[in-house]
């Protein structure tokens, strides 16, 4: 087995590398890694390619002897580089697959934002059947075509693949700073469209914690998934027939409620909650058949995600570097 992973160096793809290689299940299989920015050190069981997804011929090189490809490579909000790098990347490794005859199963770690994160109102439990609505934006948009560019794929070439549906994914202190209202927060809300200057000042002198408000006004209700976790997902769903062809929301199995998280970080370690409006909308990824078909649990649920994230002492050879923004 030799095992394709594109976006090798992010935060998924060296958790995967690492427990691929470590796992006794999987001690014959090689790795091949597409970096493009950034490179890994190679081993006896790990090779690296250096080039883009977005290089056809770099990704029908890799796909030589290739049996299973991990894509996990992708850009954000960037309109000049998602069409090379989401769209076609994608393109040329289902076109490189099919080609293959010794190509077995090809995984995309997708995204909520097919069905639209938190900007789109549901009234029902998001499942895997549930209608695409991306929000405004190029990085939904991607994650929307690729989902179909694997479906049509699988019609009309027979390529057997699998869509690991993820939301954000939270690993070490990422939690943690996702809530900061300093310069350090991670990601988003862009707490200054919620609030003003000096309040945010304010709040991030005190330590306070965010308990972000729905449109409904309570408190929201918002999918995450700790990197862990995914990876998890992403092992029992490698060469498994019940994966064959299908998509699975892989989320934690309640979302993240802020009421709660500020509730807890009030009493562990005495943080001031502070309630903030916003015009996001609470849902819930519904992991039902994830659970059902690979057997998979997530491991880290609420409680355990904030604790994780603000335990967290970073090794002083491991600096907090934000790579990517989700």
């Amino acid at each position: 087995m030799q095992v394709l992973v594109t976006g090798a160096t992010g935060k998924v793809g060296r958790e995967f590398i690492a427990r691929l290689l470590s796992d006794p299940l999987w001690s014959r299989a090689q790795v091949l890694a597409l970096c493009h920015n950034r490179i890994l050190d190679e081993t006896d069981r790990l090779r690296v390619i250096r080039a883009s997804v977005s290089d056809a011929q770099a990704v029908d090189r890799a796909l030589e002897g290739t049996t299973h490809v991990v894509h996990l490579a992708t850009v954000k909000e960037s309109p000049a580089d998602f069409l090379d790098v989401s769209i076609g990347g994608t393109f040329h490794l289902l076109e490189s697959f099919r080609k293959h005859p010794q190509a077995r199963q090809l995984i995309l770690v997708g995204g909520d934002g097919v069905v639209g994160h938190c900007f789109v109102p549901w009234d029902e439990p998001i499942t895997e059947k549930s209608p695409r609505r991306a929000y405004p934006g190029v990085y939904a948009l991607s994650k929307v075509m690729e989902e179909v560019m694997l479906e049509q794929y699988g019609v009309q070439h027979g390529v057997n693949w699998t869509v690991l549906r993820a939301p954000w994914i939270m690993e070490k202190d990422d939690f943690r700073y996702a809530l900061s209202f300093g310069a350090d927060q991670f990601g988003g809300p862009d707490w200054d469209t919620l609030i003003s200057a000096e309040h945010r000042r304010q709040y991030a002198e005190s330590g306070c914690v965010p308990i972000l408000l729905d449109v409904k006004g309570a408190p929201l209700k918002r999918n995450f998934i700790h990197v862990s976790d995914l990876v998890s997902a992403m092992l029992l769903a490698l060469d498994n027939p019940a994966a064959m062809q299908q998509t699975f929301n892989v989320a934690m199995t309640q979302p993240v409620d802020y009421g709660l998280v500020g509730a807890h970080l009030q009493r562990t370690r005495q943080m001031t909650p502070v309630t903030i409006e916003t015009e996001f909308y609470s849902n819930l990824l519904d992991n039902a058949k994830a659970r059902l078909s690979l057997g998979w649990t997530p491991a880290i649920e609420t409680q355990e995600l904030v604790d994780l994230a603000f335990d967290c002492v970073r090794d002083p050879a491991d600096p907090r570097r934000v790579w990517y923004v989700g």
